[in-house]
Order: structure tokens, then sequence, then C-alpha cells
């Protein structure tokens, strides 16, 4: 993705030389439960199941240029917060699922952080999660430049085996896997799926690129796959978003596919809907976490029974937002920052903005006008400066 493109709350420095930009970071705004209407006593108590690794996040962004050998560059804005698993946790617990995360936290100031980060500011449940002595917690830094980004990661494996921290995981409407050929879905996720949760999948970088045929029968075992263009079109074996569609909502009941600036498509069996939506055009600060953000925007709206095509647009706004910011878990927007950007759009009095109202008009019920979010913004400080 470019500088401007299209695209599918932590303590935090933003700003130019350190300093918090309170003008560009999101807006916290008032939680918003979207599955208030279908809670019951006896239900699950956790909306969404997540299990993986927790890393320290430093995100640095305003690169002139990317480091060369021997060389140093200066960056204009600088961002810290949890990442990996955290990304798409933050992300569904700022749009209002009650979330549940299972991953390994060292004793060290940065697992501390993101520990702290987690359950107290992004209201993640971190009962299934265990903290662990004399382990480095895993840390990258992330080095975002022309709209892309490249990452430098340092970790040593868990002391405590995910799944065994996974089978404390509460039971959820919904849980979310990371596919991979090496591996097959986790019995955490069966269970859960035994239990009634739908289970939403994505997949890694295939670095061997043999794109092996293990990974789709993996779908077997869930709702929803949400793959990159790439990703679906080489284990399809296909040559083009549309025909890698059609391949794989033969393995799964929806079937997802991000296409960068051009949007994204999807086929949805179990109420014979199809879609295609096209992207935003954004200035695009750090497209760390935004597919992250796009798969947490989607589980959001199917777990609310909202039509296809609503849940691709508002996966594609979501994640439009997000990449105007640093930082993965950092830049997930909250229902504020939806409602300041249909605020703008109704502002809009062009072609481009009529279009939009139109589009985007579901979400009128949503985040109904004149919307009053807080002031509070999620900028404070980097890590270094918290005590």
């Amino acid at each position: 993705m470019g500088t401007t493109t299209r695209t599918g709350g932590t303590h935090m420095g933003t700003g130019r030389e350190g300093r918090g930009d309170l003008e560009t970071t999101p807006l916290v705004g008032e939680p918003r439960d979207v599955l208030a209407g279908e809670r019951r006593s006896d239900g699950p108590a956790i909306d969404l199941a997540l299990s993986g690794t927790v890393f320290f996040d430093i995100v640095l962004t305003g690169l002139a240029s990317p480091p060369a050998s021997g060389t140093e560059v200066g960056a204009e804005g600088m961002g810290s917060c949890p990442g990996g698993v955290a990304n798409l946790a933050v992300a569904a617990s700022r749009l209002g699922l009650r979330t549940a995360v299972a991953a390994a936290f060292g004793e060290d100031v940065y697992g501390e952080f993101a520990w702290e980060t987690l359950s107290a500011q992004e209201m993640v449940d971190l009962s299934a999660s265990r903290r662990v002595a004399d382990w480095h917690s895993p840390f990258t830094v992330s080095l975002a430049y022309r709209g892309d980004r490249s990452m430098v990661t340092h970790e040593h494996p868990s002391p405590i085996p995910p799944e065994e921290m996974a089978r404390a995981l509460p039971r959820a409407r919904a849980a979310f896997v990371s596919l991979s050929a090496d591996t097959d879905i986790p019995e955490w996720a069966r269970q859960q799926a035994c239990d009634g949760a739908r289970i939403f999948a994505d997949v890694g970088w295939d670095g061997s690129q043999e794109w092996s045929d293990a990974v789709l029968a993996q779908l077997a075992c869930c709702h929803a796959f949400m793959p990159n263009a790439i990703e679906a079109m080489s284990y399809t074996r296909t040559g083009s978003p549309a025909s890698a569609l059609s391949a794989l909502s033969e393995h799964v009941p929806v079937a997802v596919v991000t296409d960068g600036p051009r949007g994204a498509l999807a086929v949805d069996q179990t109420t014979g809907e199809s879609a295609e939506v096209e992207g935003l055009v954004v200035d695009a600060v750090d497209t760390t976490g935004a597919g992250d953000v796009f798969g947490a925007a989607f589980i959001v709206g199917t777990l609310a029974g909202w039509p296809l095509e609503q849940r691709l647009r508002f996966a594609n706004l979501s994640a439009s937002l997000s990449v105007q910011h640093t930082g993965g878990s950092l830049s997930a927007p909250g229902w504020a920052d939806i409602a300041a950007w249909w605020g703008s759009v109704h502002a809009g009095h062009d072609e481009a903005a009529r279009t939009l109202a139109r589009d985007y008009g579901f979400l009128t019920d949503l985040v109904p006008l004149p919307w009053l979010p807080t002031a509070q913004r999620r900028a404070s400080a980097t890590i270094g400066l918290r005590s």
C-alpha cells in the first residue's frame, strides 16, 4: 500500500520528537455492546476467545528512507503497545466484544506493560493467561515506511505450552485461529466449537511457498476463513481473487478475500449472500495490524447478524481508520472513531460524501448523530514515561 491508499489507547508517543500528538491519535469513546440483545444468563460469558503470542511492539514511523547497513535514519513518530494476538483482541474489545486471551507474559517490564494495558485499559479477560518468571517477553520493532512496514522480532518459546493455557479459556460465542500447514486446528478451538462457538480463521504467509492443501483441509472445522488475495489465490491455485473465493467457498461456510486497495469480497453460504465492496481512500501512516482490525470488525458484524455487505463495509472502514495511526493494537478504532468519521461524511457536500453516506447508511442506527464522544484521547506517554 502506498502512503495514500485504500484498505480493506494504549500508552504511546505518536507525535514528532517523541511527544503525544493529541490531534491525530484515536478517540477513546464509550463502550458499546452490539450484542446486548443476544445476551442470555445461560449464554457464553465471552464473545471471542483467542490464544497466541503477545509481543511488546515498538513502531517507528515517518522514516525518510529504510535503514541500510552502516547507516542511521530518524523516525518522526513512535508508538509502543502490545502486539501479536493482542492486535485482534484489542480491536474486538474496542468494538464491543467481550474478549479473552490465553497467552504467556514475562515478568519483565515489557510483560508487565502488556498485561496492565490489556487487562486494565482494554478490558481483555486474561484469566486463562499466565505470568512467567525468568522469561524474556517477545519483542518486535516495526519500521513503517511508505505505507508498508518491516519488522525485527526477538522471542523464545513459551515455557508453558499455549495449548495448556488455552484449555482454561471461558466458553465463547466465537474463537479465532491462525491456520498453518505444520499444525492442526488446536484442541482448545475444537472444544470451543463443540460448545457452540463459531471458528474464524486466517492464515500466515507461507515462507516455503508450497501452499499446502493441509491448510484447506482444516477449513472443515471453521465457520469463516479470511485470507488476503495473494494467500487465497496461492492456496487455491487460481488466478484471480474472485476465482479463489469461489474455490474457498467449497471448503468453508463463509469465505472472505481481502484485496488491499480494491476492497474485499465474500460469500456466506449460511445466508445465501455474496458481496463485493470497494476500498476507502485514506492517508496511511502504519499498516501494522490492519488485517487483524478487519477480522475483528467482521467477527463483530457476523455475531451481530448483519447482512454480508454491511459486515464487509464495516470491516473495511475499521481497517482504514486503523492505518491512519501508529501501531497494531494501538491504532484499532473504537466507536467514537467510527462516529467521528460518520460525522465527517455527513459534513461533506460533494458526490463522494453522498456516495459514502448511501453505502454506509447502516451506521445511522449504530452511531446516531449528533454524537458526543469523550474528549479523552488514547495517547499519554511512551512506556518510558509511565512512572
